[in-house]
């Protein structure tokens, strides 16, 4: 059961990638900050709830989002200037 959870995992962790991606490009984050600064709060929350408990997958799977969320944040906060 607990390769559904890696599963689920990956999916989740992976879906940030084509976002950083996009804003690293970009050099801007076109999506809300609102969003970003409640998915950030959220996973790192999650993280540290999945960690005391001892579960990995759950630990691992906010750790990563929570990354994803701050990195454009930064984005979002210091958008790159045009050349």
């Amino acid at each position: 059961m607990q390769w559904i959870g890696y599963l689920g995992l990956a999916a989740l962790a992976l879906c940030w990638i084509p976002q950083s991606i996009e804003t690293i490009k970009l050099g801007r984050c076109p999506v809300n900050l609102v969003f970003l600064l409640l998915a950030s709060l959220g996973s790192f929350s999650l993280a540290i709830y999945a960690f005391s408990l001892g579960d990995p997958v759950f630990t691992i799977l906010n750790i990563l989002t929570t990354l994803g969320a701050l990195l454009n944040i930064f984005y979002k906060v210091f958008p790159r200037e045009a050349k």
